[in-house]
This record gives C-alpha cells, sequence and structure tokens, in this order.
C-alpha cells in the first residue's frame, strides 16, 4: 500500500498514474490465496481478501475515487448511531428528517456554528450556507 499511497500524495487520485500498482495488487492477491495461514484471524482475512477481490483497489480504475472509505463512514456514522438509539427502524420519512436536520447540524459544525445556538437564533437556513 505504501507506493500507492506515496502516487497519491505526489499525483492525487488520477487513474494514469495509479495504473502501474495493478500488477503489484495482482502479486499481493496471489501471495495471500496461496499462503497456508494457521491462526483464525489470518485464514479470515485470506477469506476477506478473496471474497472483496474486485472491489478493494476499484480506486485504481477510476479517477477521483478515494482509496480509503473515511468519508463514507462518516457519513453513515450518524446514522448508524440513530439506529442504536431508537433500537429499530425508522420511517421513510423520519429518515428524511432525520437527514435534513443532520445536514444543518453539519453544515454548522465546518462553519464552527454551535448546533443548538443555531436552532436557538432563528436565523433561516440561507444564514448557514452563506
Amino acid at each position: 500500500m505504501r507506493p500507492i499511497v506515496e502516487t497519491i500524495d505526489r499525483f492525487g487520485l488520477k487513474t494514469r498514474f495509479l495504473r502501474k500498482h495493478k500488477r503489484e495488487v495482482e502479486r499481493f492477491f496471489l501471495r495471500a490465496a496461496k499462503s497456508d495461514y494457521q491462526s483464525e484471524i489470518a485464514i479470515g482475512y485470506q477469506k476477506r481478501f478473496e471474497k472483496n477481490r474486485d472491489k478493494l483497489f476499484t480506486f485504481l480504475d477510476f479517477d477521483g475515487v478515494p482509496w480509503n472509505n473515511n468519508n463514507a463512514e462518516h457519513a453513515i456514522k450518524s446514522f448508524a448511531l440513530l439506529r442504536n438509539v431508537i433500537r429499530g427502524s425508522s420511517s421513510p420519512k423520519g429518515m428524511r428528517e432525520y437527514a435534513t436536520l443532520l445536514s444543518i447540524c453539519e453544515t454548522c459544525k465546518y462553519k464552527g456554528i454551535g448546533f443548538l445556538d443555531f436552532l436557538r437564533s432563528g436565523r433561516g437556513l440561507l444564514s448557514v450556507a452563506d
């Protein structure tokens, strides 16, 4: 992974620069598949690599695709927390309303405005977007 990340740091998420790492990735998968691991954890990872082989290095084939899923994990974290709090499922309407509030909350966070302060202020959405 280190050479791939170094390429990304130098050239960004451009397929024409990342394409050269495809052979290294193939060698990695071949070594992982042929290895005779003994521990349950290593065997589990071996199976997981094989199962997700066609997905793990997708970013090498498309411009602008992040090599990690930090953005996706961050985006879904709030929905997972909601599910744990309500201990069940929500209606589509409830999820839309939650997504709207979450969007406003995230905008406030990025702008350095307290969410509760914003709600108490009575300011409209346009003042946050500015």
